[in-house]
């Protein structure tokens, strides 16, 4: 049996884990993301959270095969350096050989996104499937591509930012800078923002009452509340906010024809009343789904720890390409 150590880097938390080759976590260890340090200092916070995961587990570093990564960003190959993570405070840093001063095994960085994708597929909702695209609907959104069991990045494995393709031209200004960005429409933050632009419309609506007339109270999980009790503005907000996900999906099917789609993130937590309208829709949005069918969009399973499940797995993702 091989073991391997998973990183999600948070910017929050650093969480690692020994995970086995089958994909099972045998154990975790954390620590809090100090990310007003130098980043000298806080990649040494990684490393000590990897040793620490690996003591935890009654082992030595010798007994581990490789150290994966996820991070939330992309190393760019022209120089080896990590583009661009904003949560951090990091831009244009060399990522890779400061964590390979820390380690005499292989070390593999990816984008965090890629590395849930990656674990749905080894151990989660996707166990069973060659392809896949993962969706992760929070603050932003994430994606992750896999193809046959691989992370799929394009040429120069910076691609895969499914969050940041285009679904209305000239549309809202996006976190990126750009506009009308699916992560504008798609994401918990954007479904805020429409919600709160229903409330201005219909004060009628039990939305008020739920937050009781504060608007700062107003969550994702707002709306879908009000739509539970038929609430005929949240409703629409609702209809509104599949309809942007499934027109943003239905490109990607068209795309890249995966297995399944895999929905993650908070707003996932809806579960099938979030999931049944998106699939339907996605049969009439998506090029020729009637005649010759499509993937049907899953809930993802491992919640955080696909992330580290992903980052773990990065060697044998790697293998090969």
């Amino acid at each position: 049996m091989k073991y391997y150590v998973g990183i999600d880097l948070g910017g929050t938390n650093i969480v690692a884990g020994v995970v086995d080759e089958t994909g099972k976590i045998l154990c975790k260890y954390h620590k809090k993301t100090n990310i007003h340090q130098p980043f000298e200092d806080l990649v040494t916070d990684i490393a000590s959270t990897a040793y620490g995961a690996v003591e935890e587990a009654g082992m030595t570093m010798n007994e581990i095969s490789s150290v994966g990564l996820g991070t939330p960003s992309v190393i760019n190959p022209a120089n080896n350096l990590l583009v661009f993570a904003n949560n951090l405070g990091w831009s244009n840093v060399p990522l890779p050989a400061e964590m390979a001063k820390h380690f005499d095994i292989p070390v593999y960085i990816q984008n965090d996104a890629n590395c849930a994708a990656l674990g749905e597929v080894i151990a989660g909702a996707a166990r069973n499937y060659e392809n896949a695209i993962l969706i992760t609907l929070g603050t932003g959104v994430g994606g992750g591509v896999i193809l046959h069991r691989k992370i799929f990045g394009g040429c120069d494995q910076m691609g895969g930012e499914l969050g940041h393709t285009k679904l209305i031209y000239h549309g809202v200004r996006c976190t990126c800078g750009q506009y009308g960005c699916l992560e504008s429409y798609a994401s918990a933050t954007a479904l805020i923002r429409e919600t709160k632009e229903a409330m201005a419309e219909h004060p009628e609506s039990l939305l008020h009452q739920l937050v009781e007339g504060d608007l700062s109270r107003v969550e994702a999980r707002t709306v879908f509340d009000a739509a539970h009790q038929n609430d005929a503005t949240a409703l629409a907000v609702v209809d509104q906010y599949i309809d942007y996900l499934a027109a943003g999906l239905s490109s990607f099917v068209s795309i890249f024809r995966p297995d399944v789609l895999i929905i993650g993130g908070g707003i996932s937590a809806q579960g099938d009343y979030l999931l049944d309208p998106l699939n339907e829709k996605l049969k009439g949005y998506t090029f020729s789904y009637r005649e010759i069918g499509g993937p049907k969009a899953i809930r993802a399973e491992l919640g955080n720890d696909a992330g580290i499940i992903g980052a773990a797995m990065l060697e044998l993702s790697e293998e090969g390409n």
